[in-house]
C-alpha cells in the first residue's frame, strides 16, 4: 500500500513522535509511507524508511492553541496557511495514497481544519477512494462547546472509515475523555500503546536502580517541575539525581538550571539512551504525557507524576490518575507542586518497592498496521453514496409494536470465532457501542488464548459451541455439514461431546452449553442425545420445526445479511429489511412462536465494509425503538 500520514504538533513533540512511529511501522511492513509534518522540526525523531514532507512549520505559545506562530514567534498569516495547504495537496497527488491518516483531526486541530479538510476532500474525490483513518492518543481534550463535538462526529460519520485509538482500554477507554456517539464508537479500533522508544534495558545490565531521574518531555512547560526538583533534591541527598531537560527549554534557562543544581544532581540535555537511564532509575519524576506513560510501562519503574494542567488541560491528569489507580505511580497535582511535597512523594516511592506489571498492550504501531491492512482489504465507502434502500416495512412494523404496546425480543449470534482478529475486535466494539449482548459460536478445536483474553473485558459476550472443528463431512455435490446424516450417529455424538469438553477447558466462565452446528445443519437424530452429553441448548437457522428435544432449549437465528450463494457480500438491503419486518409481524400476528426471540446471525470474519455498515445502521435503527428487547444469551439459555 501507499500510506500518507498528516500530523501537526503545536507544543511538544508527542504527536510527531507517535505519528513517526506509525510511519516506521508501516514502512517496516513493506508499505510505501510518507509523513507530512506541519510542526516544528524535531531532530531526535526518526522516520526509518519512511519519507518526510516538511510543511512551513507552525507552533503555539503555551496553551493558546488558537494562535499560530512561525519559527520566529511571529503570528502566522493567510499566505503561509495557503502555502501549507498547497504543499499538502501536492504531496497527496504525488503519493497517490491507498490510505490517508489524519493525526488528531477531526477530534482536534480545529485551527488547521481548512488544510485537513482539503486533504480529506481530495481523498474522497478520487476513484478508487483511499481508506481514510483518524489516529488519536488514548485521551483527548474534549471541547466545552457541544457543537464542536457534534461537528467532529459529523465529519467522522460522513468521511472516515475508522478511528485508531492508540491506547488500551485496560488502562483508559476513550469515552473517559470524549463522549462518543454510537456511530463514532462503531468506528473505534484500539491498537494498544505505540511504543517505538527502543529497549528498556539498563547499560550495563548489572547497574542497580540508584538515581532519581527527572524528565519533562520536549517543551518548556516542564520548567516549574525542573526547578521544584532541584529544590527537592537538596533535602533528598542520599541518592544521586539526574535532571534531563528537553530541547524546548531555551539555552539560558538550561544554563540557569545547571548553575543552581546541588552537587549530587546532574543536569543535562535529553539523550537518545533515555530508556536505559529510566531502566536503572530508582524513581522517575515526570509529567504524564503519552510517551512518558509508555516509557514508564516499558521500564517498570516507580514514578511520581506531576501532570501538566495549565490552561485547563485535563489529559495528563486523567492519565496520571489511571496509572495511579493501577499502583504504577503516585500523583502530585501541579497546583500542589512544591519542593517539600515533591521530596515527600519521592521518599514514599523509594520505600514502596517495585510496581505491579499490568497487562497493557504496547504493540500499538504493529497492531495499527494490521488493522489498516485488514480494513484496506475490504471494499470501503464509495466516493458516491449508493441510493438509499427502502426501510419503510421495518419502520411500519415497529410503529405497530408501539401502537399495540407489544415488545419483541431480538438476540445476536455471530459464528466462527477462534481468535482475536481485527474483525473480531470490530465486532465486539460494535456490540459494546450499542450495548448489546452477543453469543459467539466458537470452533472448539480452533480456539486460541487470544480469544478469551479479549473477551475478559466484555461482560455481555458469551461463547456457545460451534461443532468440533468446522470440517465438512458431506460427500461431493451435497450441502456442507459437519453433523449431517453422512456419518454414523455414534460418531456425531462423540464429536459433539468432544466439542463441549474442549470448549469447557478453553472458554471457562464465558461458556454456555449450547450446540450450534456448523453450516446450521444437523441430523435430527442427534438432537435427543445432546442433553445427555451435557448440552442445555441448541441453535440453528430458520423457523423451529416440530417439538424441541427433551432437556434442550432451542432458539434459532432468522436474519442473515450475507449473500452466501452469490457475492458473499451484502444481500440487497431491502430484502434483509423485509425479512426482519416479516419476522416481527409474524410474532405480533401469532404466526410464529411468540416466545422465540428473532435471531440476527453474522459472520465477522467475512464481513466486507458493506455488511459492517448495514449491521451498524440496522442496530442503530433498532436501538431507537423502546418496544424491542435484547435478552442476554445467558438468560435465553439458563
Amino acid at each position: 500500500m501507499r500510506v500518507l500520514i498528516a500530523v501537526t504538533h503545536l507544543l511538544g513533540a508527542g504527536h510527531l513522535t507517535r505519528a513517526a512511529a506509525l510511519a516506521r511501522a508501516f514502512a517496516r511492513a513493506g508499505h510505501s509511507t510518507t509523513l507530512v509534518s506541519g510542526g516544528m522540526p524535531a531532530p531526535l525523531v526518526s522516520l526509518g524508511e519512511a519519507m518526510l514532507v516538511q510543511l512551513p512549520p507552525v507552533r503555539t505559545a503555551g496553551t493558546d492553541f488558537g494562535t499560530l506562530l512561525d519559527e520566529d514567534g511571529a503570528r502566522v498569516g493567510p499566505d503561509r496557511l495557503d502555502l501549507r495547504k498547497r504543499m499538502l495537496l501536492d504531496a497527496f497527488r504525488s503519493v497517490r495514497p491507498d490510505v490517508v491518516v489524519t493525526e488528531l483531526f477531526p477530534f482536534g486541530r480545529r485551527v488547521l481544519a481548512d488544510e485537513f479538510m482539503a486533504l480529506v476532500d481530495a481523498a474522497r474525490a478520487v476513484v478508487p477512494r483511499p481508506l481514510i483513518v483518524a489516529s488519536v492518543r488514548d485521551i483527548l481534550a474534549c471541547p466545552a462547546k457541544p457543537e464542536r463535538i457534534e461537528e467532529a462526529h459529523r465529519r467522522l460519520g460522513g468521511l472516515y472509515d475508522a478511528v485508531l485509538v492508540h491506547g488500551d482500554p485496560n488502562l483508559v477507554r476513550l469515552e473517559r475523555s470524549w463522549p462518543l456517539s454510537r456511530k463514532a464508537a462503531g468506528l473505534v479500533r484500539y491498537t494498544g500503546y505505540v511504543d517505538e522508544g527502543g529497549a528498556a534495558v539498563a547499560e550495563p545490565t548489572t547497574a542497580k536502580r540508584s538515581e532519581i531521574l527527572v524528565s519533562g518531555g520536549s517543551s518548556a512547560a516542564s520548567l516549574p517541575l525542573y526547578r521544584a526538583a532541584l529544590a527537592a533534591a537538596a533535602s533528598v541527598t542520599e541518592r544521586p539525581w539526574r535532571v534531563v531537560v528537553g530541547a524546548g527549554v531555551a539555552q539560558p534557562a538550561f544554563e540557569d538550571l545547571r548553575r543552581t543544581a546541588p552537587a549530587h544532581v546532574a543536569v543535562e540535555r535529553a539523550r537518545p539512551d533515555f530508556r536505559a537511564l529510566l531502566a536503572r532509575a530508582a524513581v522517575s519524576v515526570s509529567q504524564a504525557g503519552y510517551n512518558t506513560a509508555v516509557d514508564l510501562l516499558r521500564a517498570g519503574v516507580v514514578a511520581v507524576l506531576v501532570p501538566f494542567e495549565a490552561g485547563h488541560e485535563t489529559e495528563q491528569r486523567l492519565r496520571a490518575e489511571c496509572l495511579a489507580a493501577l499502583g504504577l505511580a503516585r500523583l502530585l497535582p501541579e497546583a500542589e507542586l512544591a519542593p517539600g511535597t515533591l521530596a515527600e512523594r519521592v521518599r514514599m516511592q523509594l520505600a514502596g518497592g517495585a510496581p505491579p506489571r499490568p497487562e497493557i498492550r504496547l504493540d500499538g504501531a504493529e497492531r495499527a498496521v494490521a488493522l489498516v491492512e485488514d480494513l484496506a482489504r475490504r471494499p470501503h465507502r464509495p466516493a458516491v453514496a449508493p441510493p438509499a434502500a427502502d426501510w419503510s416495512p421495518l419502520d411500519d412494523v415497529l410503529r405497530r409494536t408501539a401502537g399495540e404496546d407489544r415488545t419483541v425480543a431480538i438476540w445476536w449470534r455471530d459464528d466462527d470465532a477462534v481468535a482475536l482478529t481485527p474483525a473480531l475486535d470490530r465486532l465486539l466494539e460494535v456490540a459494546r457501542a450499542f450495548d448489546l449482548p452477543i453469543a459467539l459460536a466458537a470452533i472448539p478445536r480452533g480456539v486460541e488464548r487470544s480469544l478469551m483474553e479479549r473477551l475478559g473485558d466484555e461482560p455481555q459476550a458469551h461463547i456457545v459451541v460451534h461443532g468440533l472443528a468446522h470440517l465438512n463431512h458431506a460427500p461431493p455435490g451435497e450441502k456442507k455439514a459437519e453433523f449431517g446424516r453422512h456419518r454414523p450417529l455414534a460418531a456425531l455424538a462423540r464429536d459433539a461431546e468432544a466439542g463441549l469438553r474442549l470448549a469447557e477447558t478453553a472458554c471457562r466462565a464465558k461458556l454456555l452449553p449450547v450446540f450450534v452446528p456448523p453450516w446450521n445443519r444437523t441430523a435430527p437424530e442427534l438432537l435427543p442425545l445432546l442433553s445427555g452429553l451435557g448440552y442445555r441448548g441448541f441453535s440453528s437457522f430458520g423457523d423451529r420445526i416440530g417439538e424441541p428435544a427433551p432437556g434442550l432449549r432451542q432458539i434459532n437465528t432468522h436474519i442473515d445479511p450475507i449473500d452466501w450463494t452469490g457475492s458473499r457480500g451484502l444481500l440487497p438491503e431491502e430484502a434483509v429489511v423485509a425479512r426482519l419486518a416479516a419476522a416481527i409481524a409474524a410474532r405480533l400476528d401469532g404466526d410464529a412462536d411468540a416466545d422465540e426471540p428473532i435471531g440476527l446471525l453474522t459472520h465477522h470474519l467475512i464481513h466486507d465494509e458493506g455488511v459492517w455498515r448495514f449491521c451498524e445502521t440496522l442496530l442503530d435503527r433498532l436501538k431507537r425503538h423502546e418496544h424491542l428487547s435484547y435478552p442476554s444469551p445467558r438468560t435465553l439459555f439458563p
